[in-house]
């Protein structure tokens, strides 16, 4: 470590913090990036591969602006990508979503699609066989088609991020635990194994470890492990061609993804998640009763799909009480600034709450709409 006097500290670096230390390093700053563990781990909630990315939210209108601005924000990494030859991170596989007409997933979509004039092309539950044959419908279901929905490339970005901000002089530590921090003044002092660091600003992106740095945080954030399941195929050219899928069925809501490599067709239900106590300690075996619902999911919908499972992956939601994610300045400290509480599903936002942060840290203020999000919705 060249220089223990930083503009800028990012406490954790997975999906949302490479993110944001590579903005931070795009604005020319001093900037040191700090994790527990080696540049993207399996261990917290950015792994497994791929993670959905769309537009028309069902999750809450609001959040569409910020996706519009992420989508600019992906393109401009696969555009450098591209420069150097690498592999695209976003791939338009396109997402279908399915499920009762009056169910979370249908209105929220129509509502969001409406409010911000998005494309969604309708299909008839007789005709989706017709264009995805590796799908089946329930009946009485409705499906909506996002075109320009797809998946990203989660291990793939959080490396570039942070070799990219590398590149342009951030500093970048793995393997380093931090014990506390602490402001006085204008600086933010914080501990950790590798010794003391101080810096103008603090932003924390910990994940599952956001209530364990700020324990004012701990009364509105759960975290709950969460499996992902792996499926052979039983025909290959129909797994391959699947788009990213979305099923609110009565007891789950189950998302998947098509087929990228010889694994097969990762599956997963987005409902529930038993509660974790100590992320540190996740306990990485299958629960029975979430594989028998993928599976029975997979003989119902997924016909091209086998029930030969390939392999299994465990990660964390870290929740918020009312699902939405936490973004603001510390009430009282304003020169730390920390996102919290994504609820499974933040990654596809990482390039946009990455810009928000830097500017939250470094601006005092974001022009981007995040006041839905700011703590003040939990008295904080």
């Amino acid at each position: 470590m060249h220089n223990p006097t930083f503009d800028v500290i990012v406490l954790g670096t997975g999906g949302i913090g490479s993110a944001t230390l590579l903005q931070c390093a795009q604005r020319g700053v001093r900037c040191l990036g700090l994790d527990q563990f080696a540049m993207a781990h399996a261990r917290g909630s950015s792994h497994g591969d791929t993670r959905a990315i769309r537009k028309a939210y069902f999750e809450h209108p609001d959040y569409v602006p910020l996706l519009q601005r992420a989508y600019t924000l992906w393109h401009q990494l696969d555009e450098q990508r591209q420069a150097n030859q690498q592999t695209a991170l976003y791939h338009a596989s396109g997402v279908l979503s399915m499920g009762s007409p009056g169910g979370e997933i249908i209105q929220g979509i129509r509502l969001a699609a409406a409010q911000h004039n998005l494309p969604l092309e309708e299909i008839d539950e007789t005709s989706i066989s017709q264009h995805f044959p590796g799908i089946q419908a329930q009946a009485g279901h409705q499906a909506l088609l996002e075109p320009d929905g797809g998946y990203l490339m989660v291990e793939a970005a959080i490396t570039h991020q942070i070799e990219a901000a590398v590149e342009l002089g951030a500093e970048y530590l793995s393997g380093v635990t931090v014990n506390r921090w602490h402001c006085s003044g204008s600086t933010v002092t914080v501990e950790t194994s590798a010794g003391k660091f101080q810096a103008h600003r603090l932003i924390v992106t910990a994940g599952a470890w956001a209530a364990q740095l700020m324990p004012e945080l701990a009364p509105h954030l759960r975290v709950v492990r969460k499996h992902l399941h792996w499926f052979a195929p039983r025909e290959e050219q129909l797994t391959r061609q699947l788009p990213v899928f979305f099923f609110e069925l009565d007891n789950a809501m189950v998302y998947g993804f098509p087929q990228i490599d010889d694994q097969g067709v990762k599956i997963a239900n987005h409902a529930g998640g038993e509660q974790v106590a100590d992320p540190m300690h996740l306990a990485p075996d299958v629960d029975p009763f979430d594989q028998a619902l993928i599976k029975d999911v997979v003989t119902h919908h997924l016909p091209a799909v086998s029930l030969q499972a390939t392999r299994h992956a465990v990660c964390m939601y870290t929740r918020s009480p009312d699902d939405h994610f936490i973004v603001d300045q510390h009430p009282e400290h304003s020169q730390l600034v920390f996102t919290a509480g994504l609820s499974g599903h933040g990654y596809k936002f990482a390039p946009v709450l990455g810009e928000v942060l830097t500017q939250l840290a470094l601006d005092g203020a974001t022009h981007l709409p995040i006041d839905f999000l700011r703590t003040s919705r939990f008295n904080l």
